[in-house]
């Protein structure tokens, strides 16, 4: 397999004016416009229509995390704003856990405006469910912790112990809607920016490429026999993280939290690994599973704590790329029951860029990136050759809308 190291960035670069970036969707979900590449050919209908465009009987898997209202304010007594944004979990670092806590919990976070909050502690009174709370954060004394290049640890505690940390989110925190959008969180945000299938806590990002599903959708997928499976990646800041190198090789990717129950995997192998998958993020932890399941096959007694797929991993080893999906899947399986476990929890960093050969996903549904962002990438690796410009190109033809709030594309390479 060809590294993508030395891919640059500017050669995935177009020119995308600031009237076509969608500042907010379109009032009915499944209007959006829909982007058909189909074996080299373009087209275009509306979102409603998608089902009839899948293969019957075929699976499709959907991302079902929500986005966390993750961005809170505190005022110092001087008067300066601190902006303390969540990212993920520290102590406890499981997400199920971490918004049962009651008392006090730990975050990884960014801190905006930190050179005016040198030292000491964050509190603001807050009401949840109709009670006085105060809510407090301060930089972590934990030293069994270490905070990632750019983030810090803060300890936040709140004084009833009665309220979980998921209480005290909702009722203080912001959603954080995409920087690119600039503008504010709005109140129609809260229901706008989730897809109507989300179900479990942790995002700092949508997956969007689901936002385009309404109920109706959902049933005429349904009504066309395609099965649907749920996973979840919690999205990450990173997802906005501009690639600021040269080439690939000087990028860094976030690493997220995956969690894949058997019930996915089995499906997997059902439908002979191939699939629809619904945006990005199902992409990235999809084809992580193929790694996941090589690692098990070279060594049947990994660790939980060493399955994560690293950033380079598709790209070493070339030897073993002849390894079979179907083995794959069916040695994660087999590891889950000789753990006694029922889903996959670990984390993925993977890059997927030109010279990836895909493994899993079939089809993909996803939304129109930005300029020189890794998404980019992978959409450019999926339909091969330079094709992604003759996407792009079509879709700033006919008056797409483009990212979060955007149209979408079905793409079928």
């Amino acid at each position: 397999m060809k590294s993508p190291k030395d891919i640059r960035i500017a050669d995935f670069s177009y020119e995308l004016p600031d009237e076509r970036i969608a500042k907010y969707p379109l009032a009915e979900r499944d209007a959006s416009k829909l982007l058909i590449y189909n074996h080299g050919s373009i087209s275009h209908r509306h979102f409603r229509d998608v089902s009839e465009l899948l293969p019957e009987g075929s699976l499709m898997v959907m991302n079902n995390t929500r986005v966390i209202q993750a961005r809170m304010h505190f005022r110092k007594e001087t008067g300066a704003l601190i902006e303390v944004f969540c990212l993920e979990p520290a102590r406890p670092n499981d997400y199920v856990l971490m918004f049962q806590q009651t008392a006090a919990c730990t975050w990884h976070c960014l801190v905006g405006n930190s050179k005016k909050w040198k030292s000491g502690v964050l509190s603001r009174a807050i009401t949840v469910d109709g009670r006085e709370v105060v809510l407090t954060a301060e930089r972590s004394l934990d030293t069994d912790l270490s905070a990632k290049a750019g983030e810090q640890l803060i300890r936040f505690s709140w004084t009833d112990t009665s309220i979980t940390w998921a209480q005290v989110i909702d009722a203080c925190g912001e959603l954080p809607i995409p920087p690119y959008l600039n503008r504010k969180t709005e109140e129609s945000d809260l229901r706008t920016y989730q897809t109507v299938y989300s179900k479990v806590k942790g995002s700092v990002a949508a997956p969007t490429a689901g936002l385009h599903f309404t109920p109706a959708v959902l049933n005429a997928i349904d009504q066309r026999g395609i099965e649907r499976a749920e996973l979840t990646l919690h999205v990450g800041a990173g997802t906005f993280k501009p690639v600021k190198s040269e080439r690939i090789e000087g990028h860094e990717m976030h690493s997220e939290w995956i969690y894949v129950p058997r019930t996915v995997i089995e499906a997997l192998l059902r439908h002979h690994c191939e699939c629809t998958a619904v945006g990005t993020t199902s992409v990235r932890t999809l084809e992580s599973l193929y790694y996941i399941g090589k690692k098990i096959l070279a060594n049947p007694d990994i660790t939980e704590d060493q399955l994560p797929v690293a950033q380079w991993e598709p790209y070493e080893g070339v030897s073993g790329e002849d390894v079979k999906s179907e083995d794959c899947l069916s040695a994660i399986l087999q590891w889950l029951d000789r753990n006694g476990i029922s889903a996959l929890h670990t984390a993925t960093q993977i890059i997927i860029a030109p010279g990836y050969r895909y493994h899993i996903v079939r089809r993909m549904i996803t939304n129109f990136h930005q300029p020189q962002s890794t998404l980019l990438l992978l959409v450019s690796a999926f339909v091969g050759d330079d094709h992604w410009r003759d996407i792009y190109r079509y879709a700033l033809d006919h008056d797409f809308r483009f990212l979060s709030y955007g149209d979408s594309s079905l793409l079928i390479p």
